[in-house]
């Protein structure tokens, strides 16, 4: 025959088995206590309905710690998102600090702001963007400028190539780009846009003797 279990006040205190001091209801829980024996017509204090409102107190603590997390959970993504953006600007700065120099070629032709302040600072050039207005719209230093450029990069007797292997355009030719031309694949293409440089020499000079 199974031996029943003994009832809980029979049982050893397992806290103090464990060396653990005993937990005691608030005031609060001992009046529920004290309330629930009275409806079930028991004597008070007892053990039955001090454990019954301490297995309450320890459900409710979950489902508040459940409801309490669902509450900041939303906050806690909200940071961990801030973090992450954070981390990725950082990432995105050091990788750009690094990789300064891949930076400082603009990959449509040319050199960016950044490139421009590398010279000046390596070599002491002081580079400017390409002229990229319009003829009529050119004062005469413009006209020196870019008239200087288109012969001194496409005039020259042997060009560089203009295209790569795979017939994409090398730097030299997305030069024009930063320059407000069509990129040349050609060497015509290139003659023409050196062409157009010594006619903007051209009016350079005569603006500068009316001048």
């Amino acid at each position: 025959m199974a031996r029943s279990p003994r009832v809980p006040w029979k049982r050893p205190n397992p806290r103090k088995r464990a060396g653990k001091a005993s937990k005691h209801l608030s005031p609060r829980k001992k009046a529920a206590a004290k309330a629930a024996a009275r409806r079930a017509g028991r004597r008070y204090p007892n053990l039955v309905d001090n454990m019954r409102m301490a297995a309450k107190t320890k459900r409710r603590t979950k489902t508040s710690g459940r409801k309490r997390a669902a509450y900041e959970r939303p906050a806690a993504k909200s940071a961990a998102k801030k973090r992450k953006t954070a981390k990725a600007k950082a990432t995105k700065a050091s990788t750009r600090k690094r990789g300064g120099r891949a930076r400082e070629k603009d990959p449509r032709g040319g050199l960016t702001a950044a490139g421009r302040k590398a010279f000046a600072e390596k070599q002491g050039a002081h580079l400017k963007p390409g002229v990229m207005k319009k003829e009529s719209e050119m004062t005469p230093q413009d006209m020196r400028r870019k008239g200087s450029w288109a012969v001194r990069f496409y005039g020259r007797k042997k060009l560089p190539p203009l295209v790569d292997d795979r017939g994409r355009p090398t730097r030299h030719a997305l030069s024009a780009h930063a320059w407000g031309e069509p990129v040349p694949k050609t060497v015509a293409a290139a003659r023409r846009i050196a062409a157009k440089g010594e006619r903007l020499l051209q009016r350079y000079k005569r603006a500068r003797q009316k001048g």
